[in-house]
């Protein structure tokens, strides 16, 4: 089927990136499989993170259906592009229908893309992953790819403006080996393996970010246990 409006909004995103001069770093986009189902899996820090987690995919020629909030489809200007996109709407009062959609997605052996601690984590640490990804894999006898970005956060992210001017920032994505999902292990086993993957990932992408805050206004993007002063997981929680 013609991808009409998937391929023009790629081309779209990597001249407004191009315009922004960001400096993407992309490694291990060849463990994302050329053919065939796989669940793509990663950490959130950004509005603009299933762009990013997109483009680590068209080296391998492939297009990722991710799982989204239903609001963003009710949009007037992302809902008919997501639709267009084939994306897939997520409404919590009526997951299973999500759930369903992204199965036989898999299952006909497309790649969807999922962020599993379901919210923008606005300490920049990884929260708690649900189970749901790790569930999909195993229905659809597909593997588990875990993904890390790093950077986007400085774009838009949860309550800060955004920064769409020519500051050259610089995004890191690290992709890594897939995890598999055998239907004899619990998936919560399976889910504890695959966010300690991520989180060796998004670790790995920290230690080759090539810049650190220019002064001590600069520092909110970086992680409290890093020496930034992003709010620490203990502190949102108290917050929420």
């Amino acid at each position: 089927m013609a991808e009409l409006v998937y391929r023009p909004v790629i081309g779209a995103a990597l001249t407004m990136f191009k315009a922004l001069d960001l400096k993407i770093d992309t490694q291990g986009s060849e463990n994302i499989p050329r053919t065939g189902g796989a669940v793509l899996v990663s950490n959130h820090i950004s509005y603009l993170d299933f762009i990013f987690s997109g483009l680590a995919a068209l080296p391998q020629k492939r297009l990722v259906r991710f799982m989204a909030k239903e609001s963003v489809f009710r949009h007037k200007v992302s809902g008919p592009l997501m639709r267009g996109m084939k994306h897939i709407p997520v409404d919590r009062d009526q997951g299973e229908a999500a759930y369903h959609h992204a199965l036989e997605s898999l299952r006909s052996g497309e790649i969807i893309g999922v962020f599993p601690e379901a919210t923008i984590s606005p300490s920049f640490t990884l929260k708690s992953f649900k189970s749901g990804a790790a569930r999909l894999a195993q229905e659809a006898g597909v593997p588990l790819i875990p993904m890390a970005l790093w950077g986007t956060q400085r774009l838009w992210t949860k309550g800060r403006p955004r920064n769409f001017k020519r500051s050259h920032i610089p995004v890191t994505i690290r992709v890594g080996e897939p995890v598999e999902a055998p239907t004899d292990q619990y998936a919560g086993a399976i889910t504890r393996r695959l966010r300690e993957r991520v989180q060796e990932l998004l670790e790995a992408a920290q230690r080759s970010y090539p810049v650190r805050p220019k002064d001590a206004s600069d520092t909110w993007w970086v992680p409290a246990h890093l020496g930034g002063t992003a709010p620490t997981p203990a502190e949102v929680r108290e917050a929420g």
